[in-house]
C-alpha cells in the first residue's frame, strides 16, 4: 500500500471516528496509532521529510538505462529489483562471490579479474563476467533489506561496542571499523552487509549503484572493467563519469535512494511485547547476538526524527564465526568464517533464509527451523544456542517460531497479506480469528491468536482497539444506511447481518430484479415488468431506468433470480 494511499485513508478513518462515538457512550481510551507496515515511511516525518522518502522511493524503483550509465556489467537495473519483499526490503535475488584460497587460510579477492563480486549481466554479451578458473571458493549471497536502514544508522559506535564487551567470551563478536565514503578518515562501526563492510546509508548507496548497476557517482568514480579487461570497458562504457549527475534541485539519484532508505520505518512487531517465544530465546542464548534493543543516538547531527527512538532490530551488528556454516569470502580484515549477525526484525516475510538462500520455500516455521538448525555445525558460535533450542519441548519450540513469526506481522493483519481489509474483519479461514471472532474477548494473551488485535494489549478486544483498526483499514470504510454508524460497528454489535461475508449489511443489499423489494427475486417481479412493457418513464419495471421496458429489463430479473443475499 502506498504512502499516499495509506495517508488519505488515516484521514478518513480520523474522521470517522466521530461515528464510532457517538454510538457509544464511554470511551476506553485513545487509541493506539497502528505501527507502520514493512516498507513505509516513519510515522513522524514531517511534510518535507515525507516529501523527500516519497521521491527517493520514485528513484528507488526507477529503471537505470545505458544511457543514464548502466553498466558496462551490473547485476541489476534497478535498487528495487533485488530490494522487493517488500519495495526496500530482502528479495529473494542472490548474486555470486568468489576468490581463491590460499593454503593458508589467506583469501584473495581477484580483483584485477572482477572479483570478488560478479556482475551477472552486461549492456554487451561482450562484457559478460564468469567466474574465473583461478577461483577456488564460491558462494551465493541473498539480497539484504533496507528496512529501518536509518535507524541502524543511528545507533552509536559506543553502544555497539557495549554489546560487544558484554557477550560472554564463547560467543563475543568482532567489531569491524571502517570508514564511510562520504567522510574518509573518520572511523565508525560497521553494521551494513553481510561483512558489517558499511557503516553509512550513503555509503551503501553509493555502493550499491556502482556494483550492482555499474553507477558510478561521486563516492565511487572507478568503472569496474568486465573480469579486469580495460580495453572492453574503454569500448563499452560510453558515458562520462560520474554517470550519477544532480537533478534540477541538486540531488543525486544517491542521494534519492538514501532519503527512502534512511526514512523508513522499521518493521512492525505484532503483538508489540509479551511472547513466550521471546523469553524463550533469552534463556537460551539466542538474544546474546540476536540483541533485541537499542537506542538510535541523540547526536545532533541526526534528524530528530531518528533521535532517542527504541528500536527492536534482533542484531548486536557484529561478526560471528559460523565456521562451516559461513561463505568462505574473505572482504578485507575478516577472513571467509565471519558473516554479521543479520537482523529479525521483518524475519516473518524473509523467503529465502540464510545467507546464500539455502533455505527457500515450504513454510515459515520449515525456513526458520532449517537456519536455526544450520547454526549447529563444527567451529560455529551459534552451536550452544542450537543445540538448546533442539533440547527444548515442541510446544516451546513453537512457542519461539510464533514469535519469531510476529516479527514483521502488521497489526490486525489475520491473513498475512500486509493488507487490512474486510477478509481481516472476518477472518476467511477456519483457523484465522478475525476482529469480529475477537470482538469483546477479555484475557487475551500475547501468545492468543486474537492477540494481533489487541493493540493497546490490554487483554481485551474493545472499542480503543476497532478504534486503532479505522486508522489501519485499507478498505473502504461503508455506513451502506446512512444512519452515522459504521457497517463494520454495526456488524459487531449484532444490529446488522452479514450472512454472505462480502462487507455489505443484507439490509443495504439491494437486488435490481427484486422491484416488490421483498429480498427474493421471483413471479411477482416478472409479472411487475410484464406490467409495465413499452415505453414508460419512471415504471417500476424499467429496471435499467433506460424509458423503456422490455426484453433487456425481463433478462435483467431473470439474472438476479432468486435470494438477493444467502437465507441464515
Amino acid at each position: 500500500m502506498s504512502s499516499v494511499r495509506r495517508g488519505a485513508n488515516f484521514g478518513v478513518a480520523l474522521s470517522m471516528l466521530g461515528l464510532v462515538v457517538v454510538a457509544f457512550a464511554a470511551r476506553e481510551g485513545a487509541p493506539v496509532e497502528p505501527q507502520a507496515r514493512s516498507g513505509e515511511a516513519l510515522h513522524e516525518l514531517d511534510a518535507q521529510q515525507q516529501l523527500r522518502f516519497d521521491l527517493g522511493r520514485i528513484e528507488f524503483e526507477r529503471t537505470i538505462t545505458i544511457e543514464d550509465g548502466l553498466g558496462p556489467t551490473f547485476n541489476q537495473t534497478s535498487c528495487a529489483s533485488c530490494h522487493n519483499n517488500p519495495v526496500g526490503g530482502h528479495g529473494n535475488q542472490t548474486v555470486t562471490r568468489f576468490g581463491q584460497l590460499g593454503k593458508k587460510g589467506d583469501f584473495n579477492p581477484l580483483t584485477s579479474l572482477g572479483g570478488s563480486l560478479l556482475q551477472a549481466n552486461a549492456i554487451d554479451d561482450a562484457c559478460l563476467e564468469t567466474v574465473p578458473s583461478q577461483a577456488n571458493v564460491t558462494s551465493l549471497r541473498v539480497t539484504l533489506g533496507s528496512l529501518g536502514f536509518g535507524l541502524i544508522e543511528a545507533i552509536s559506535d559506543a553502544d555497539i561496542l557495549a554489546v560487544r564487551d558484554g557477550q560472554d567470551v564463547p560467543i563475543r563478536g568482532l567489531a569491524r571499523t571502517v570508514q564511510s565514503l562520504e567522510d574518509p578518515g573518520v572511523d565508525r562501526i560497521g553494521r551494513f552487509g553481510w561483512k558489517a563492510q558499511i557503516a553509512t546509508v550513503l555509503s551503501f548507496s553509493a555502493d550499491a549503484a556502482m556494483n550492482e548497476m555499474g553507477l558510478t557517482n561521486r563516492l565511487v568514480s572507478e568503472e569496474n572493467a568486465p573480469n579486469g579487461n580495460t580495453k572492453l570497458l574503454e569500448l563499452y562504457d560510453a558515458v562520462a563519469d560520474p554517470e550519477d549527475v544532480a537533478d534540477s534541485e541538486g540531488m543525486e539519484f544517491i542521494d534519492r535512494v538514501t532519503d527512502f532508505q534512511r526514512f523508513m520505518a522499521a518493521p512492525p512487531q505484532t503483538p508489540r511485547s509479551g511472547m513466550l517465544g521471546e523469553s524463550l530465546m533469552v534463556t537460551i542464548g539466542c538474544t546474546g547476538c540476536h540483541v533485541a534493543q537499542f537506542t538510535t543516538s541523540t547526536d545532533s547531527s541526526l534528524e530528530a526524527v531518528l533521535q532517542g527512538k527504541v528500536i527492536r532490530p534482533y542484531s548486536d551488528f557484529l561478526l560471528h564465526d559460523m565456521g562451516l556454516a559461513s561463505d568462505g569470502i574473505g572482504d578485507g580484515p575478516i577472513t571467509g568464517r565471519y558473516l554479521r549477525t543479520p537482523v529479525l526484525w521483518g524475519i516473518r516475510g524473509r523467503n529465502p533464509m540464510w545467507h546464500d538462500g539455502r533455505f527457500a520455500d515450504g513454510t515459515f516455521e520449515d525456513r526458520a527451523r532449517d537456519a536455526i538448525a544450520e547454526h549447529d555445525v563444527f567451529a560455529s558460535q551459534g552451536r550452544t544456542s542450537a543445540q538448546a533450542f533442539a533440547a527444548l519441548t515442541s510446544s516451546q519450540q513453537d512457542a519461539i517460531l510464533r514469535f519469531l513469526g510476529s516479527l514483521g506481522r502488521a497489526e490486525f493483519d489475520v491473513t498475512g497479506d500486509d493488507l487490512i481489509d474486510f477478509d481481516d474483519f472476518i477472518g476467511v479461514e477456519p483457523s484465522q480469528w478475525g476482529f469480529l471472532d475477537c470482538w469483546n474477548l477479555s484475557g487475551v494473551l500475547p501468545d492468543d491468536p486474537c492477540a494481533v488485535h489487541d493493540i493497546d494489549q490490554d487483554g481485551f478486544i474493545g472499542l480503543s482497539d476497532f478504534e486503532s483498526l479505522l486508522l489501519a483499514w485499507d478498505d473502504d470504510l461503508g455506513d451502506c444506511d446512512d444512519d452515522g454508524t459504521l457497517d463494520l460497528l454495526e456488524l459487531l454489535e449484532g444490529t446488522q447481518q452479514d450472512v454472505n461475508e462480502d462487507g455489505v449489511p443484507d439490509d443495504c443489499v439491494v437486488c435490481d430484479g427484486d422491484i416488490d423489494e421483498d429480498g427474493f427475486v421471483g413471479v411477482n417481479d416478472l409479472l411487475a415488468v410484464i406490467a409495465d412493457w413499452g415505453p414508460c418513464s419512471g415504471c417500476v419495471g424499467d429496471v435499467n431506468n433506460d424509458t423503456m421496458v422490455n426484453v433487456d429489463d425481463l433478462l435483467m430479473v431473470i439474472a438476479a433470480w432468486g435470494p438477493c443475499h444467502a437465507s441464515p
